[in-house]
């Protein structure tokens, strides 16, 4: 055992009985590395990460890498979803130096943590042109041993890089080309025939799709909510997406969606789930609402915790082969169905003798057509839409389905990290609360205010601080600015699912929390960690969108958000400075900013404020199908009655102004700094249609 094993990660207990001495990050760790004179060997991944487990099997298992580590080197290992922070700020090392990142992430860094040496995996020995581990540890510790100086400047100067990038000074003036470059760049990279963007590998990226959707309804632009569609659409038939047990792993490995990194990730799906249910929203179109019940129905099954949170996600791996858990054959589905049934199964999902993927098959809906190697001979179509003969009705595709999830969890089983993090599960709260709003199913509702309840008791310090992670009774690590401003866009879904000005009002303490601990008075934006954190060699400003929004455009979101709901001066203001902040930045890549545009949309193309008053205990059956049926995309609604009004009054003083009716309802609507008279009848609101 090494000193890995009295943590909680699950990742880090995967190497806690490495022969590799490791130690987590702390103070130990580094005072060790000082006293004995050692470079210090950082490794940075997650438990559910294919080549992080590669690269265990291959090196930190093997007793020749390990005993040279701990002859020269103090092993240092991270688990990257419960320390973002360390993250951000070595894989901005690595993309400096090497204009890319991944995981696992290796970095060999000084005692005082500036790092000399940074990439991502390597082999134990050199092959293909990639330089072996063993060859780069004596490389290091030959150049420590005879060029000090050399290693001290390298890592000095590499420091100084990456803390430059978060002392720059950005600021710009919100304007609505914006919208239309980010629009433009995904028109030319746009995959006409298989849907997404660019070449393999393909991520889905929803906020880019969510962006695309408003702007189309924002701009009226037809070709933006088709290749939003044609992308879900396409997702949604592929092997990406799971077909028997719900949910979308990771990334796709090829262009056409069909061959995924099999690994399935909380947040991702959070995320897909509310871009599907906003789809939806937009058509009417049943599909889309179909794939957001089985990706959310695939979290309550597979990471949703006895206490009440969600777990982050599960392996790409089973019994050491990536994508087993995932894969059949016709024989297997023929022994598992009966032979009429498995034969129409196979024809349906495309489970052939030949396979799809390493002999075996991949089930997926995707037409033959789609994944033709001459895109001109394409339609760019799939079986979305196909009724004719062979297709089965939902109630027998839903048999099918039960039986053989119950086949394959029987027949081998995989990894489930199970702990809990903060950020993810707020984005998990406002998939589940727009899919209560939405779909009407009261078990969304209950899953997204169980959440809201476990965090609120287990994750929730003095003063209202958040942390970052909990697994097994412990929370763990100071909340970080993503922690902050996804969990009050959360209780602000909440707020929009409910009604309830509890809501509201500690959506505002998330935001107070932001401005005191995480705002950069000097050159705008937000830094990623509290001021009363723990200091590393850099304070970093994440601000591009990568597989999760960035945090600084969350915080703009929440800002422009609560200056709607509240009518309160403060956040209108912050929300501006927060904008010019991302403004100045988006000007250079404003296709890699999809969140940041969104918070942009609400104070260009807001729709204004509704403001309903009624006797009743609940809303008019009308306002809530409305808020069913449509978007709104940019319009904050209100509720009041006498039940709430004081506390809504707390929560958004200017709403005390509004009177409630002894009977029936009072509606006022806000538009482009204009009131309208107040309305009895819903019906004659001036509504936008989306």
């Amino acid at each position: 055992m090494n000193h890995l094993i009295n943590e909680k990660s699950p990742y880090l207990l995967q190497h806690s009985e490495n022969p590799v001495n490791w130690y987590p990050w702390g103070e130990e760790a580094f005072a060790r590395a000082k006293e004995e004179d050692r470079p210090v060997f950082l490794s940075i991944g997650y438990s559910t990460c294919h080549w992080c487990h590669v690269m265990a099997h291959e090196s930190f298992e093997d007793a020749e890498v390990a005993c040279f580590l701990n002859q020269n080197f103090i092993s240092v290992k991270v688990d990257r979803e419960e320390r973002p922070e360390i993250d951000a700020v070595y894989m901005a090392a690595c993309q400096t130096v090497t204009g890319s990142g991944g995981w696992p992430l290796t970095a060999i860094l000084t005692p005082d943590q500036k790092p000399f040496f940074v990439g991502t995996y390597f082999p134990k020995y050199a092959r293909y042109g990639q330089p072996g581990l063993l060859e780069i540890l004596h490389g290091v510790l030959a150049l420590w041993k005879d060029q000090r100086d050399r290693v001290l400047l390298v890592g000095r100067q590499l420091a100084e890089a990456v803390a430059a990038e978060g002392e720059q000074k950005f600021c710009g003036e919100p304007d609505q080309k914006l919208f239309h470059w980010a629009a433009e760049w995904f028109r030319q990279n746009y995959d006409r025939v298989y849907g997404g963007f660019g070449e393999a590998p393909k991520f889905p990226v929803p906020h880019n799709l969510c962006f695309l959707m408003r702007y189309a309804a924002a701009a009226d632009d037809a070709g933006s909510r088709s290749m939003a569609e044609h992308t879900l659409r396409a997702m949604a038939a592929g092997g990406i997406f799971d077909q028997i047990g719900g949910g979308f792993s990771r990334y796709s490995t090829d262009a056409f969606w069909l061959v995924p990194h099999f690994e399935k990730m909380l947040y991702d799906n959070a995320l897909l789930a509310i871009a599907y249910l906003e789809a939806y929203q937009m058509t009417d179109d049943r599909k889309y609402a179909d794939t957001a019940r089985r990706t959310l129905s695939y979290i309550l099954r597979e990471l949703t915790a006895p206490v009440g949170g969600f777990y982050c996600g599960q392996d790409a791996d089973s019994e050491g082969e990536e994508g087993k858990y995932y894969c059949f054959t016709p024989k297997e589905i023929c022994e598992v169905l009966g032979e009429e049934a498995g034969e129409a199964f196979c024809a349906a999902y495309d489970i052939t003798e030949q396979g799809n993927f390493e002999g075996k098959s991949i089930p997926n809906r995707l037409s033959p057509r789609s994944r033709d190697t001459q895109p001109e001979k394409q339609s760019g179509t799939d079986r979305w839409n196909q009724n004719g003969t062979g297709e089965p009705d939902e109630e027998q595709k839903s048999i099918w389905w039960n039986k053989l999830y119950e086949y394959r969890k029987s027949r081998t089983s995989i990894h489930l990290d199970d702990k809990i993090i903060l950020s993810w599960n707020a984005l998990s709260i406002m998939a589940f609360a727009k899919a209560a709003r939405i779909l009407g199913e009261k078990r969304y509702l209950d899953a997204a205010v169980r959440a809201y309840d476990f965090i609120a008791g287990e994750m929730t310090g003095a003063g209202g601080r958040l942390f970052v992670r909990w697994r097994e009774g412990e929370a763990a690590h100071k909340g970080t600015l993503d922690d902050y401003a996804f969990f009050g866009l959360a209780l602000l879904a909440l707020y929009h699912a409910t009604f309830r000005p509890q809501y509201l009002r500690e959506a505002a303490v998330c935001a107070e929390q932001i401005v005191n601990y995480f705002t950069d008075k000097k050159n705008g934006g937000c830094f990623l960690t509290a001021s009363d954190a723990e200091r590393l060699i850099a304070r970093r400003k994440e601000t591009y969108d990568g597989a999760l929004p960035s945090g600084n455009a969350a915080a703009a979101l929440l800002f422009a958000r609560l200056a709607q709901y509240t009518g309160e001066v403060r956040w209108q203001k912050y929300s501006d400075e927060q904008n010019r902040f991302l403004a100045g930045i988006m000007q250079y890549s404003p296709y890699g900013h999809s969140l940041g545009l969104i918070a942009l949309m609400e104070g260009f193309y807001s729709s204004g404020h509704l403001i309903c008053t009624g006797s009743a205990a609940k809303p008019p059956r009308e306002l809530i199908r409305y808020l069913k049926c449509h978007p709104a995309f940019f319009l904050s609604v209100i509720y009041k009655n006498p039940q709430n009004a004081a506390e809504l009054a707390e929560a958004a003083p200017f709403t005390e102004a509004y009177p409630v009716p002894e009977e029936g309802f009072l509606y006022y609507l806000c538009r482009n700094g204009a009131c309208a008279p107040p309305e009895t009848e819903f019906d004659r609101l001036c509504l936008p249609e989306l």
